[in-house]
């Protein structure tokens, strides 16, 4: 908890949406490409899969942005 009781302190919480971000990009393109790789689909899955992962990741991004403006 930080000092302020809610929760993590901003440079924590911005911290870990960074991380978010990256961790969205690369399940979204690994998983795609695995899929790839069973269905034979060429890069089409891991490009929807990253875009798929960058949108996740950018909403991510603009809740706790939104969050923070309050």
């Amino acid at each position: 908890m930080g000092g302020t009781g809610r929760g993590l302190s901003p440079s924590w919480s911005l911290l870990s949406v960074g991380m978010v971000l990256v961790t969205c990009l690369f399940l979204g393109y690994f998983l795609g490409h695995y899929l790839d790789g069973k269905l034979g689909t060429g890069p089409w899955l891991a490009a929807g899969g990253f875009l798929l992962g960058a949108a996740a990741g950018f909403l991510e991004l603009f809740r706790t942005a939104a969050r923070h403006m309050k």
